[in-house]
């Protein structure tokens, strides 16, 4: 049964898992001891695993869960407000500007393809952050559709679910040292949006 924190308790924990968040980026899940990220944080033993008594496994899968959640924030306000073709185009520029950014080397995947081989709660947080991601475009498009922006007979969740997969393939392409590949899917993929609703 998990204990609830007090809100000092939330706070502690939320600075061990940036913590152990940014050690992981530095030096690689594989690198990182429970005393680099005691010392980062000012932490003892006695803290750590009072809020992560399983060790080292629930402070992964913690900060799995906390960049899974940092995939979604970085995208705001603008993926919440797929209101217009403006929000999307800015959206479609904030995707490339992390992704620009974050490089070939992903925090999430490093920790997920660690912790997956062990830890059942692997799958969940994957499974968990494509839904919501999922769900925050199909929102934008049925909005749209509201609008007559988007051709009223598209299959909202099926075009969602395609883009998210086209992005997540731009993603995995960023290993060839270019960001074409995603730029190319959220380009043809708006415009295509687009083009339905004008020929509709």
């Amino acid at each position: 049964m998990t204990r609830a924190l007090t809100r000092k308790g939330e706070a502690t924990r939320a600075r061990i898992v940036a913590g152990a968040a940014a050690e992981i980026r530095e030096r690689g899940v594989d690198e990182v001891r429970l005393e680099d990220v005691m010392a980062h944080t000012g932490t003892s033993k006695g803290q750590l695993f009072h809020y992560f008594p399983d060790g080292k496994e629930g402070l992964l899968l913690a900060v799995a869960q906390h960049e899974a959640d940092q995939v979604l924030i970085d995208q705001e306000p603008m993926l919440s407000n797929l209101t217009s073709w403006p929000a999307w185009l800015a959206w479609r520029d904030r995707l490339i500007e992390r992704y620009q950014a974050q490089g070939v080397k992903c925090p999430l995947n490093g920790l997920l393809g660690q912790t997956g081989r062990r830890a059942p709660g692997a799958q969940a947080i994957v499974t968990g952050l494509m839904w919501r991601w999922q769900k925050a475009i199909t929102e934008g498009i049925r909005h749209m559709q509201s609008t007559g922006d988007i051709a009223g007979d598209l299959d909202a969740e099926r075009a969602a679910a395609a883009l998210l997969a086209g992005i997540q393939g731009g993603v995995l392409l960023l290993s060839t040292g270019k960001i074409d590949h995603l730029e190319a899917v959220l380009d043809l993929t708006i415009d295509s949006l687009r083009a339905g609703a004008r020929t509709a």
